[in-house]
């Protein structure tokens, strides 16, 4: 069996696709084409630090789960370096963008978040896809499927379901989620309805009422 690779993929595109968001709605904040709030700013300020923790706790669990695995399974055949050195660069950005949210959620001046969470959004697409483009081919010919689900297992670990499952649900294309189901089984449609509400009055408080 080869790896399956659609769980990583829907969570890079979340994490993508949830920066962006974050960054242009900070952008109409900073330019009064949106308001935010008491109650909006603590829901944004909230969504961007989970975000944050996100993608700080995906790729260190690359450096420590995923890199081990590449390095002994395909040798010479993959080179880590230059994607160890944008994880290194992007944690600084991070702890940057969750101040600055922290901050928002007090003075609701949104112009920081806005300049860092573009600034994120830009490392985040070249990153995914040159990791994609390069690791993806890697893992299919040298990783077998056993240690890959070990990497997904450790990956896992530390992310809320509750969070991370209705989020992969929105990103996904419908063959994708036909996937999914197909490969999590009846339980994955059961946890799907029962987060989908609260997330749903998530994303409308912090992206507006049609927010999807």
């Amino acid at each position: 069996m080869a790896p399956e690779l659609l769980g990583f993929q829907l969570t890079h595109r979340t994490m993508r696709g949830d920066t962006r968001r974050l960054a242009t709605l900070a952008a109409e904040l900073t330019e009064g084409r949106q308001t935010a709030d008491p109650a909006r700013a603590r829901a944004v300020s909230e969504y961007v630090r989970a975000l944050c923790a996100g993608i700080h706790h995906h790729h260190t669990m690359e450096d420590r789960a995923l890199w081990p695995v590449l390095e002994r399974s395909a040798g010479a055949e993959v080179d880590l370096r230059d994607l160890s050195d944008d994880h290194s660069a992007l944690d600084p950005l991070l702890s940057e963008i969750d101040g600055q949210a922290v901050a928002f959620a007090t003075t609701r001046d949104a112009s920081a978040l806005a300049s860092s969470l573009a600034r994120l959004a830009d490392m985040l697409d070249e990153h995914i896809e040159e990791e994609e483009r390069l690791l993806f081919p890697v893992i299919m010919k040298y990783v077998s499927a056993a240690d890959w689900k070990k990497v997904e297992d450790a990956v896992r670990k530390g992310t809320k379901a509750s969070v991370e499952l209705p989020r992969i649900e929105q990103y996904a294309r419908p063959e994708e989620l036909a996937r999914l189901r197909k490969l999590a089984g009846p339980v994955l449609s059961v946890l799907l309805a029962l987060f989908r509400g609260g997330h749903r009055r998530r994303q409308r408080l912090v992206f507006g009422p049609l927010a999807g």
